[in-house]
């Protein structure tokens, strides 16, 4: 869909509630979609823009109406989004510092993620504290990074776990954790011959910078977690989630 005034192709989506809906037209009144199509955008009477809602039925939509706190848009096309996977795909993550951390968690959203659980590991490079500090930014940046890739849903950045509680507590058809040195298999070979099914849970567990600890991997072998390499090169974590996460779902896809 060309979208009409706006200069571009594409505009970010915006997350809607389908109680906004009455006789083929949506009203905006919340401040944050408002604001952004009104006054970041600029957006004009005629223009099209894209809604989705909390049943990720897409709309293609053409604005009618704008007041100085609300507009009205009217429906021109709406389907279901399928912008999003088929399984269900969650990272567990030991949270890196600032900036590689904001970037785990844009691009584990645009690929498709269901949901980021930290967890405080042995060498975890962050505090507790600080952990629990951040987490409701990470969600914010879920939203923002849902918006500009056209996601059908916003994944959930969870609370902070250690990998046995969360183990314990989550109920997963695979864990996987992703180890550099020591692992029972390739990732290529491992997903080529245990193929990922539809609907299936999956968990993915990636460590920090100084890797998981012998503690850790004794708790991945009594537990009977598959462990998996990316191959022989040593990755940075932000570079190993990215790449890992790219791989299950190339290879799904």
């Amino acid at each position: 869909m060309k979208l009409k005034g706006l200069g571009r192709l594409s505009v970010p989506h915006f997350f809607i509630s389908s109680n906004n809906l009455s006789n083929n037209i949506v009203t905006i009144a919340d401040k944050e979609n408002y604001n952004h199509i009104a006054k970041s955008l600029r957006a004009k009477i005629g223009e099209n823009i894209l809604l989705i809602d909390e049943n990720q039925v897409q709309y293609e939509c053409e604005i009618e109406k704008i007041t100085s706190n609300s507009m009205e848009v009217k429906i021109i096309k709406s389907y279901k989004s399928t912008r999003n996977l088929d399984f269900k795909l969650y990272l567990a993550q030991s949270p890196l510092r600032s900036d590689a951390q904001a970037l785990i968690i844009e691009k584990a959203t645009e690929l498709g993620v269901d949901g980021v659980y930290p967890i405080f590991t042995d060498n975890c490079a962050l505090k507790k504290s600080v952990i629990e500090q951040k987490i409701s930014k990470w969600q914010k940046i879920m939203f923002e990074a849902s918006k500009q890739c056209e996601r059908a849903s916003i994944p959930t950045c969870f609370k902070l776990y250690a990998i046995k509680e969360l183990i314990s507590d989550e109920k997963f058809d695979r864990i996987l954790a992703l180890t550099e040195r020591s692992a029972d298999f390739k990732m290529k070979t491992y997903l080529r011959e245990n193929p990922i099914s539809k609907n299936e849970k999956i968990l993915v567990i990636i460590g920090p910078e100084g890797g998981f600890s012998s503690k850790e991997f004794d708790f991945f072998v009594e537990n009977n977690i598959t462990t998996l390499s990316l191959g022989d090169l040593i990755l940075k974590a932000e570079t190993a989630v990215i790449t890992a996460i790219g791989n299950i779902v190339y290879e799904y896809e």
